[in-house]
């Protein structure tokens, strides 16, 4: 699994945030509890010199250290009850100045065996949702909250199905994608006429692999190509931006491109597109492509080598019927 270098930097923030905050609040503590009783105070300065006094007992010379350090544990066993003590009879609990990580699995650390902790992922998850929210209404936007209601049941001949059974496919195999999202996952093409349902159903999937821990880039084909051009072409803009844009394009878990075949299709748009495909099918990454275009006229558009692609690494998801949009206006 990969992370968001972006995104997980301001996890990390907010998580460092948090973590000062909750350290300056047990400092405010333990300053009151010195306030009414100057004694705890000098119980803790006593106990945060006990590493020391044990370090220096094992190289004294000429005496056995073990005898030293078991009293010097016993001294500070005495002490942490005396504390324990005084803190109960101001109606504290006992162990109030005793710090204590948030997180016991990492300590407070983020990472747990060279993996990102549980603790550190709920802030990544946090922060890659406002980043998605930016562009999906991850609000109202769910599996839970598709509405097939608008979608007829009458059977259009040539395609043997009505809409609403293509839309129940496609459903099933979006919602199944999602949550079974993993490194073995395939490709998705969604191909269809506007306002039929391909961006609601892909921030389905974005929220719930994003929720899942994995690492999710949604953005539009044309920007996509314009961070790429940006890339090649402006540098002498001191501004990595464009860079760091690219380097997420290429290296997250899961790339969803929307309304490809919207952009003007260019030489250079044709060549980022096959290094887009290319380079994520070789990375083992997985990618989503919404677009209004038929593969056939993807073929067309993008040139065969990108179709061939398309086709043999892709599940191709057709979309097809009124377009919704219209009908919830009227």
């Amino acid at each position: 699994m990969s992370y968001d270098g972006k995104v997980l930097r301001r996890a990390a923030e907010k998580y460092d945030e948090d973590k000062q905050r909750r350290e300056e609040l047990f400092r405010a503590r333990a300053r009151e509890c010195y306030l009414k009783e100057p004694r705890l105070e000098e119980i803790d300065s006593e106990l945060s010199h006990t590493m020391a006094k044990i370090i220096a007992s094992g190289f004294r010379r000429g005496t056995d250290p073990r005898t030293a350090i078991e009293a010097l544990k016993e001294e500070n066993l005495a002490l942490q009850a005396e504390r324990s003590e005084i803190l109960v009879s101001l109606g504290y609990p006992a162990d109030a100045l005793e710090p204590k990580p948030n997180c016991p699995k990492c300590g407070d650390t983020g990472w747990k065996d060279s993996e990102m902790c549980s603790c550190l992922k709920s802030y990544y998850v946090r922060e890659q949702n406002a980043e998605l929210s930016q562009m999906l209404d991850l609000g109202t936007q769910s599996f839970e909250s598709f509405n097939f209601d608008y979608y007829s049941r009458e059977i259009v001949p040539e395609r043997h199905s009505s809409p609403f059974q293509r839309m129940e496919k496609n459903y099933d195999a979006c919602r199944d994608y999602a949550y079974e999202f993993s490194s073995r996952s395939g490709n998705l093409l969604l191909s269809g006429d506007p306002g039929l349902g391909k961006t609601f159903l892909s921030a389905s999937i974005a929220r719930v692999v994003s929720d899942a821990g994995h690492s999710v880039v949604y953005d539009t084909a044309s920007h996509i190509f314009s961070r790429f051009e940006a890339q090649k072409f402006d540098r002498g803009d001191e501004d990595d931006s464009a860079d760091q844009d690219v380097s997420r394009y290429m290296r997250c878990d899961l790339l969803i491109i929307d309304d490809l075949g919207t952009e003007m299709t260019t030489a250079f748009v044709q060549s980022v597109l096959y290094q887009i495909i290319n380079n994520r099918l070789i990375t083992g990454k997985k990618t989503i492509i919404s677009t209004n275009l038929s593969p056939s006229t993807l073929g067309t558009r993008y040139g065969a080598a990108i179709l061939s692609r398309i086709e043999g690494e892709y599940r191709i998801l057709p979309f097809f019927g009124d377009d919704i949009r219209k009908l919830k206006r009227t």
